[in-house]
């Protein structure tokens, strides 16, 4: 197993270790940044960035999960941590379980957001189109359907077209050099036999308006765990730009009642 990291990392706060992991072409500041205030006032959050973005290197190859896992334990343990608790959103979702499965000495406990084990017949359509727009070079049209499918219905129906034209401006300027590789990885994962082996305190955040990671992968995922504890937000795919608020409360409440201090 990998002992030692590559990752560019935020390491803020103080009191127990709490691990985070991104999803597919996001970054801890923009997956994390409306919330890490908040989650740092109470925990010590390393939050180590995927290659190809935020403050890591575009990858020379494709990324696998267990070295993607590995490196993000050896992150928070190069920090300091010797265990920790994992928030993982979206893509973080198959990576968190992945460490959890590969360290159980080290993990806590499990934070799951808009997540996924293995893509159905549906993400893997999603996912093979999102590369078709990657690879394509038009970045409007990559922003557009990045808003219509992240983003969830009630939340785009209330913008004006300002709004609207700000959101897909934001989503085109955002995408990461290793977008790519991050997207061809929600493609390829399969964590269904991890989900037995997790033995932590785990709570399923369920994105309840999702049309990008649906909710019948998230009930897939907390039903797939022994024990775990399952939570309804209301938002599309984007918590942190939707609900930033309710999704910082369930986590900080779970891990408040769950994580020693």
């Amino acid at each position: 197993m990998t002992s030692t990291s590559t990752l560019g990392r935020i390491v803020r706060g103080s009191g127990p270790g709490l691990l985070l992991a991104h999803g597919a072409t996001g970054s801890i500041d923009g997956n994390y940044g409306p919330i890490l205030d908040g989650l740092a006032e109470r925990y010590k959050v390393v939050g180590p960035d995927y290659p190809g973005s935020g403050r890591t290197p575009r990858a020379e190859e494709p990324l696998q999960l267990d070295r993607l896992a590995d490196e993000l334990v050896a992150t928070a343990v190069e920090e300091g941590l010797d265990t920790f608790a994992i928030a993982g959103y979206s893509l973080g979702t198959p990576v968190a379980l992945r460490a959890a499965s590969r360290h159980p000495d080290r993990v806590t406990a499990l934070v799951l957001t808009a997540g996924f084990a293995r893509p159905n017949a549906r993400l893997r359509l999603l996912s093979e189109d999102w590369l078709r727009h990657l690879r394509s070079g038009d970045e409007e049209a990559l922003a557009r359907w990045a808003v219509l499918n992240g983003a969830g219905a009630p939340f785009v129906d209330r913008m004006t077209a300002d709004e609207l034209a700000a959101t897909v401006a934001g989503a085109r300027d955002s995408v990461p050099p290793g977008a790519v590789e991050q997207v061809e990885l929600v493609g390829s994962v399969d964590v269904r036999e991890d989900l037995g082996r997790v033995r932590v305190p785990t709570l399923v955040i369920s994105t309840a308006v999702d049309s990008m990671v649906t909710p019948y992968h998230h009930r897939r995922v907390a039903d797939g765990i022994p024990g775990a504890e399952f939570a309804e937000l209301p938002s599309g795919h984007l918590p942190f730009v939707e609900a930033p608020a309710e999704w910082l409360g369930l986590i900080r409440k779970f891990l408040d009642a769950h994580v020693e201090r």
